[in-house]
C-alpha cells in the first residue's frame, strides 16, 4: 500500500493501518481471500467468458465499491471475524477491475459461504460416545468456496482499486509469508514421525535397522521443511512500510519441499504401520458382544500392549495420512 501512494498519491497506507490497528485492539481473525474460480486457466481473468469467474469491481461510488464474484479454498474463513480480499496473480492494463484489495466482515450483506467437505469428514460421527479417538477427534479443519454478489466496501476499506501494476508484487510477497509458514507441517510431521515410532513399537519391530531407517528418513525430510521456512524468516528483509519481508527463494524451496515431502512421510508411516491402517474394523465392532472378544484376541501384540491403544495409534496414523487431517498435513499446500 505504501508503494502505490508514493507513485500514485493515494492514502491507502492509512487505511491499512488504522484498520490493522483495529484489528489488533479486538484480536480479530482474519482470512485472506487470494484464490479466485480462475476459470479457463490459458485464459486472463478479462478474457473469460464469464467475467465473474475472477473477484472484480461491478461499480465505482463516491463512498466505495460494489464487488462480484468468488474466492475459493478458504481455510478457516468459517471462524474468522474478517477476511482481506486480494487478486490472485498479475493483472494487465485491461484488468484494473479485478485489481482490487479491500476488508470485509465475514457476515457483510451478499456473502454466501458454500462448505466443503473433506476425506472421511463423517468419522468422526461413529463413534458413539467412544473415547477411542483422543485429543481434537470431533472436530477438523474447513474450507469454504465464498461468494460475493455485489457487495458493497466502504472507501476506508480499500487498500487497492485499479492499480494493476502492484498485483503480481503482492501475490510474490504473500506467497512468500504464506510459503513460510508451512513450517507448521512439520509440526504435523512431528506427529506422523512419533505415531511411526509408537505403532513400530507396538508391533515388536522398533529394534531393527530397516524400522529405524525409515524413521530417521522421515526426520531429516521433516527437518527440511522446517529449515527452509527458518531460513526465509532469518533471511528477511524490511520493506519501505517498516515490516519484513520474508526471503522469496527461500519460501519457495519451502513450499517445493510441502508438495512433496510430506506425501514421503506419510507412506514411511503406513508402511511401518502395516496394513491394519487401512483396513481395521469400526469401533463399533470392538463394542459387540460377539465380534468384541474375537477381534481383542486376534488383534494383540506384545503383552505390554493394548489392544485399545493399538487401535488409538493406527487411527491415528489414518487419521494423518488418509482421512480428515490428510487435507491439510497433504493436499492443501
Amino acid at each position: 500500500s505504501i508503494d502505490i501512494d508514493q507513485a500514485h498519491g493515494t492514502d491507502y497506507h492509512k487505511r491499512f493501518r488504522t484498520f490493522l490497528s483495529k484489528m489488533q485492539e479486538n484480536n480479530f481473525v482474519i482470512g485472506g481471500a487470494m484464490t479466485d474460480g480462475k476459470g479457463d486457466r490459458s485464459l486472463s481473468p478479462s478474457q473469460q467468458a464469464d467475467p465473474d469467474l475472477f473477484l472484480r469491481i461491478v461499480e465505482r461510488r463516491d463512498d466505495g465499491i460494489v464487488i462480484r464474484g468468488c474466492k475459493t479454498h478458504q481455510t478457516g474463513c468459517i471462524n474468522s471475524h474478517w477476511l482481506i480480499i486480494m487478486p490472485g496473480g498479475r493483472m494487465g492494463p485491461e484488468e484494473k477491475q479485478y485489481s482490487v484489495i479491500c476488508a470485509l466482515p465475514v457476515d457483510a450483506p451478499g456473502i454466501t459461504y458454500i462448505y466443503g467437505r473433506q476425506s472421511c469428514d463423517t468419522r468422526s460421527m461413529e463413534q458413539g460416545g467412544s473415547d477411542i479417538d483422543q485429543g481434537n477427534a470431533k472436530f477438523g479443519g474447513q474450507e469454504a468456496v465464498v461468494i460475493f454478489d455485489d457487495v458493497f466496501v466502504p472507501t476506508s476499506l480499500v487498500f487497492m482499486n485499479g492499480e494493476h501494476e502492484y498485483c503480481q508484487e503482492l501475490v510474490e510477497r504473500f506467497t512468500a509469508y504464506h510459503r513460510r509458514s508451512y513450517i507448521c507441517k512439520a509440526g504435523l510431521g512431528d506427529v506422523v514421525i512419533g505415531a511411526s515410532a509408537v505403532v513400530s513399537e507396538y508391533n515388536g519391530v522398533s529394534k531393527a535397522s530397516h524400522i529405524k531407517d525409515k524413521l530417521i528418513e522421515m526426520a531429516y525430510l521433516n527437518e527440511n521443511i522446517a529449515g527452509t521456512a527458518l531460513s526465509a524468516s532469518y533471511q528477511s528483509t524490511k520493506t519501505n512500510a517498516g515490516n519484513f519481508q520474508p526471503d522469496v527463494l527461500m519460501a519457495n524451496v519451502c513450499k517445493h519441499n510441502v508438495t512433496r515431502f510430506p506425501y514421503e512421510i506419510a507412506r514411511l508411516a503406513q508402511d511401518l504401520a502395516g496394513g491394519m491402517v487401512g483396513t481395521l474394523p469400526a469401533d463399533a465392532d470392538f463394542a459387540h458382544k460377539v465380534a468384541g472378544p474375537l477381534l481383542y484376541k486376534f488383534l494383540a501384540t506384545g503383552k505390554k500392549v493394548t489392544v485399545d491403544n493399538r487401535r488409538r495409534i493406527l487411527r491415528l496414523i489414518e487419521n494423518m495420512t488418509l482421512g480428515r487431517n490428510a487435507v491439510g498435513y497433504l493436499t492443501e499446500s
